[in-house]
């Protein structure tokens, strides 16, 4: 999952079979500093999110899947859900490594 912020609006004249009615936005990506990464993209939107709005985006066939209706659209990029509350954790605070002893996993 990708994190953006939305910045506008697009408008097509001309859709796809399948996607008429969905809101397309222009999102900014963003890393996990709340930091832009890259261009902005169009991602279409089945959450309604809003001007401004932090939110999760997913890309490929699981943004295919989010859309509400049809499946198997040419959607590369949705925007699957609003950011209401984000807490980072730095790396050296997270403990990664296998400790020998009993695991549910195991």
């Amino acid at each position: 999952m990708l994190l953006g912020r939305v910045c506008g609006t697009a408008v097509c004249t001309l859709k796809y079979p399948g996607t008429q009615g969905l809101k397309l936005l222009l999102v900014q990506p963003l890393n996990r500093k709340l930091e832009p990464v890259g261009p902005l993209q169009v991602a279409a939107d089945v959450v309604d999110a809003g001007l401004g709005d932090l939110c999760l985006m997913v890309r490929s066939r699981e943004a295919t899947l989010a859309l509400p209706e049809v499946k198997f659209v040419p959607i590369d990029l949705a925007l699957v859900g609003i950011v209401n509350e984000l807490q980072v954790i730095a790396d050296g605070d997270i403990d990664l490594a296998l400790h020998p002893g009993w695991n549910q996993f195991t």
